[in-house]
């Protein structure tokens, strides 16, 4: 899937749709935070019309697995550094080599 300027909730709502998906279908494949139950229908709603981000790794990660996504695309379309890659970025020098990295290749 390209992302040819797409938001996060343009990307969700085209890959449910191209699954033959409702949006209370994927709602209740999509758990929340430390056993909370499934999202709402209406909370998913308002990722795919840009009205709310998803809150956590947990629920972009959930996204890209229910729907075959990469989360690397999912994590760059929520503007989200993954907690894990956050916590481990202690070299001020290393940060800024990797994202004048990251902008260059994306550019090209």
């Amino acid at each position: 899937m390209t992302t040819n300027a797409v938001t996060f909730g343009q990307a969700i709502a085209k890959a449910r749709k191209e699954r033959g998906l409702s949006q209370k279908e994927l709602a209740a494949q999509i758990m929340k935070d430390e056993g909370g139950g499934a999202i709402s229908p209406q909370y998913l709603n308002d990722i795919e019309h840009d009205r709310r981000s998803p809150t956590s790794d947990h629920l972009i990660r959930q996204f890209a697995t229910m729907l075959g996504m990469d989360e690397a695309i999912l994590f760059v379309l929520a503007g989200k550094i993954p907690d894990d890659i956050r916590r481990e970025a202690k070299d001020p020098t290393k940060i800024i080599e990797a994202f004048a990295n990251f902008r260059k290749t994306i550019r090209n």
